[in-house]
């Protein structure tokens, strides 16, 4: 994947409502910066000028976010309706993410539930970055699951690395990066949640990326896979040398897990994701409560518009 250019917008699925492209690493979503000369929102409107909404500030409804330094897959609503038909999904805790990452040193499991509750860092000079609970600073810190599949071991730049398939059950600010961190196996390129010992300035990029995506509306089952981009043909940096779990086999999994079924109605189109097997697996989400005014306004606001602060 070349780094992202105005014309390399890679799309991923497209139908009438929804599209899920592939976003390069070191691109926002959006920006309200007239320094921002590439972002996701300029790209969309590059490629597909018919399909921006003048009813929205950005032109396009992002159905979730990734960091700027992530790359992978991201679903744009193309209408109100199919915004709020995702944004149910996110909210009943419906949605599947599995993400691909190259995590410093050898994990032994081969697969672990990540549960550090994280918070925000009020620590001065931290105060746009999250932490585990107990450490210091840590204000307001939230449960946050993880599940971690170890899929290979390697080197990356002649240093012991991990590759492994991330699945948040939580959508925590910086949760991936945060949980890898503390086990003390943080991404490659992390610059903010990395080691101090300046290895991470030398990766061209965070090794982070949203490799699957599941949504399951009632009307449409928006599901996308990018390619794996931590490969040595792509990057000569990285030499796999023990194979600990295939990818392959994960997705088949990932595809025919049955989604959680939503609170009311019947059963949207994706009746055959959830949680990957294994030891350690959380039980399930309890019942959504009742939602409230204040969610409602939120959630009404948000559908006029969702426009994102720039991460980072």
């Amino acid at each position: 994947m070349e780094p992202g250019s105005m014309e390399n917008l890679s799309i991923l699925y497209q139908s009438r409502d929804f599209l899920v492209v592939n976003k390069h690493w070191d691109v926002r979503i959006d920006s309200k910066t007239w320094r921002e000369t590439l972002t996701l929102q300029k790209q969309l409107r590059h490629h597909f000028p018919e399909l921006a909404d003048p009813d929205t500030y950005y032109g396009f409804r992002f159905c979730h976010q990734l960091d700027f330094s992530t790359s992978g897959a991201l679903c744009v609503a193309l209408n109100k309706a199919a915004a709020g038909s995702a944004y149910k999904c996110f909210k009943e805790r419906r949605v599947t993410k599995a993400y691909l990452a190259l995590v410093r040193g050898h994990i032994q499991e081969s697969r672990m539930t990540i549960s550090y509750a994280i918070g925000r860092n009020n620590t001065e000079g931290r105060a746009h970055t999250m932490c585990i609970e107990g450490t210091q600073g840590c204000e307001n810190p939230k449960p946050s699951l993880t599940e971690l599949v170890v899929l290979e071991h390697g080197l990356y730049a002649g240093d012991p690395v991990s590759k492994v398939l991330l699945q948040p059950l939580t959508g925590r600010t910086h949760q991936l990066r945060v949980h890898c961190s503390a086990l003390n196996h943080p991404i490659v390129g992390d610059l903010t949640y990395g080691q101090a010992s300046g290895r991470e300035e030398q990766p061209f990029r965070m090794m982070l990326h949203a490799f699957y995506l599941r949504i399951p509306t009632q009307t449409e089952c928006v599901e996308a896979r990018t390619p794996d981009p931590f490969v040595p043909t792509l990057d000569a940096c990285w030499s796999p040398h023990t194979l600990v779990q295939p990818l392959d086999q994960l997705v088949q999994v990932l595809q025919a897990a049955h989604d959680p079924k939503p609170t009311e109605g019947d059963t949207g189109p994706c009746s055959p994701s959830s949680c990957l097997p294994g030891p350690g697996r959380p039980p399930p989400h309890p019942a959504t409560p009742p939602e409230t005014e204040a969610q409602r306004a939120s959630c009404l606001q948000w559908l006029s518009e969702w426009t994102l602060e720039p991460d980072n």
